[in-house]
C-alpha cells in the first residue's frame, strides 16, 4: 500500500527530501516505516528519540498501524518548545542526547541520575521488568515536576524520560538531567526530581520473577499527600 511521509527541519536535511511516496507493507505501523527510513539514511536514528509521529495531522505513537493513502509525518522539536525534555519512551534512552539537549554554555555543571534494572530484588533474582503508566496524565505531572524544579531551583534546564514496557536487567528505566551554572543546584534538582517522579506520577512497575511476577506497588496515599504539599 502507498503512503504519504513528510519530514521537518532536520529530518527533511537527514533525508535530503520533504515528502515521500512510500510502499509500505499491508501489516506497517509508524515505527516500522520510520525503521525503513532510518535504514537508508543512517543520520536519522540520533534523532528518533525526540521525534514525534503523526498520522493524518493528528499525534499518534509509533505503535499505530497505517492504511492506504495515509498521510504521515514525522516531526522534530518544535522551535522553543519543551516537549521532548519530558517524555514516556518504548525506545532505549540516551542520555548522552539528553544531555546535549540541556546543557547551554553558561553551564558549569550536568547532573545525570540514570535509575537502572537490577538483577534481585531483596536477593531473590529478577528476570526483567515491565512498566506501564497512564499517559496523559503522567506526562502532565512530569511536565508540571518540570516547571516547578525551575522555579525553585538556580538551574538552567531539566529534562526526564521514562521507559515504558518490557526492560531487560542493565538498562535505564529513566534518566533526569539537570543543567545548572553550580553543581549543588544540579544536584538538589536532580534528587527532588527522582524522588518526586516516584512518589506522584502514575507510572508502575512489575517485576518478573523465575516462576513468578508481581507488581511492584507505592503508597498512594503518600503520593496523594505530596500533591497536596504543593
Amino acid at each position: 500500500m502507498q503512503v504519504h511521509v513528510l519530514f521537518f527541519g532536520q529530518l527533511k536535511d537527514a533525508t535530503g527530501f520533504a515528502a515521500h511516496d512510500f510502499e509500505a507493507s499491508e501489516a506497517a505501523s509508524l515505527g516500522s516505516i520510520w525503521d525503513d527510513f532510518a535504514a537508508r539514511f543512517p543520520r536519522l536514528e540520533a534523532h528518533r528519540p525526540h521525534v514525534r509521529a503523526a498520522r493524518n495531522h493528528e499525534f499518534a505513537a509509533f505503535e499505530t498501524r497505517v492504511e492506504p493513502g495515509d498521510e504521515i509525518a514525522f516531526l522534530p522539536p518544535v522551535s522553543g518548545g519543551s516537549d521532548v525534555l519530558v517524555s514516556l519512551t518504548r525506545d532505549p534512552i540516551d542520555a548522552r542526547a539528553l544531555v546535549r539537549l540541556v546543557q547551554r554554555p553558561t553551564d558549569g555543571a550536568v547532573a545525570t541520575f540514570e535509575g537502572v534494572v537490577r538483577d534481585n530484588t531483596k536477593g531473590q533474582p529478577t528476570g526483567f521488568l515491565e512498566y506501564e503508566c497512564y499517559e496523559p496524565m503522567a506526562l502532565r505531572l512530569m511536565e508540571d515536576l518540570r516547571r516547578d524544579l525551575l522555579g525553585k531551583h538556580a538551574i538552567g534546564e531539566v529534562a526526564i524520560v521514562h521507559r515504558l514496557g518490557k526492560l531487560a536487567i542493565g538498562e535505564a528505566s529513566v534518566v533526569i538531567v539537570v543543567a545548572a551554572p553550580h553543581r549543588q543546584a544540579a544536584f538538589d534538582a536532580c534528587s527532588e526530581a527522582i524522588n518526586r517522579l516516584k512518589s506522584s506520577v502514575p507510572i508502575w512497575k512489575k517485576e518478573h520473577f523465575e516462576g513468578g511476577e508481581i507488581w511492584v506497588e507505592g503508597d498512594w496515599d503518600l503520593k496523594v499527600e505530596d500533591a497536596a504539599k504543593r
